[in-house]
């Protein structure tokens, strides 16, 4: 049976902890599996299966909603298919169920390519890449989004990996999120407001254990050292795996399901997501985060997943 994600890229390399493996799917440039020396680091899922809850998979040109589908430009108002119906919002951008073409490859990495085709609702054109490269301390992920229609295009990125630690229990790991404001939201996961942090349940700067979290929430206020943002979750014996973005992404989801399905068995357990974002959800209608490419303009956000405390294994 072909995969339901298409083509698996797989993709390998040495590192000083041990071998890194990585397969990116063709549905969505999403991340299927990445293991170093024998610990997976994302949430996996079968050959078989759809992407459980967008598992890995790449947001453009919008992350997250647009409440009712429909935003104003000059004037008029445009209207996307409602992609999440059960709340009346167009959900995780335009390419969610696109094929990705291969456009370059290596052992250790590939780039992946897609167009974003002018539409109802958006009537833009967009060439998109996504690359991924297996290094030394983890997976680096580099966006290259270009304009190549005539007039200005707003565009905004995301990603959807589910972070875990191997074998270890996901309710067990500490989550920590570097941002100092949660986005409340309405009864459909549309921003009205932002608030900060201190002294709420929503506080994860110093970490909370994910068992005690029920989170499908933004944050705002993303702090940065030396150019980077680092969120986290760290094990019971100090291993860890980084969720890591450039100066481009200043907000993020936090998303903690108990129902992420087990991988070829039966059951579900809780999964954590930690999904970076360059502008939050309802961008088009906002203006927060959201970048205008002008004709012919490229923009390169980058991120990745790192690991500190693996050479011991599984």
């Amino acid at each position: 049976m072909r995969a339901a994600t298409g083509v698996q890229h797989q993709l390998s390399a040495d590192t000083p902890v041990g071998p890194a493996t990585a397969v990116i799917t063709e549905l969505a440039a999403g991340i299927r599996q990445y293991t170093v020396n024998r610990v997976d680091l994302v949430e996996t899922f079968p050959r078989e299966s759809a992407p459980p809850k967008g598992s890995g998979i790449v947001l453009v040109p919008w992350p997250n909603r647009i409440r009712d589908g429909a935003w104003t430009h000059n004037g008029a108002t445009l209207q996307l298919a409602l992609t999440e119906p059960a709340k009346r919002n167009a959900s995780h951008g335009l390419l969610r169920y696109t094929s990705y073409r291969l456009s370059a490859r290596t052992p250790g990495s590939v780039t992946l390519a897609a167009t974003v085709f002018p539409q109802p609702g958006y009537p833009f054109q967009l060439d998109t890449t996504v690359s991924y490269s297996l290094t030394d301390d983890g997976l680096e992920v580099s966006h290259a989004i270009v304009n190549v229609g005539d007039t200005p295009a707003p565009v905004a990125v995301g990603a959807h990996p589910f972070l875990r630690l191997g074998e270890t229990s996901t309710e067990v790991l500490t989550l920590r999120v570097a941002a100092d404001t949660h986005l409340e939201v309405d009864d459909r996961q549309i921003p009205v407001s932002g608030a900060p942090v201190e002294g709420t349940v929503f506080d994860l700067r110093e970490g909370r254990r994910v068992g005690e979290l029920d989170l499908d929430d933004g944050y705002s206020g993303v702090t940065f050292e030396r150019g980077r943002c680092e969120h986290s979750l760290t094990g019971p014996h100090g291993r860890q795996v980084v969720l890591w973005g450039d100066e481009n992404f200043r907000y993020v989801q936090v998303f903690t399901p108990r129902t992420f399905p087990n991988s070829g068995t039966d059951g579900v357990h809780q999964a954590v997501a930690i999904e970076p974002m360059t502008a939050p959800a309802n961008a088009f209608n906002s203006g927060d985060g959201l970048r205008w490419l002008a004709p012919g303009e490229e923009w390169s956000p980058r991120w990745g997943i790192r690991h500190e405390g693996l050479a011991g294994g599984s």
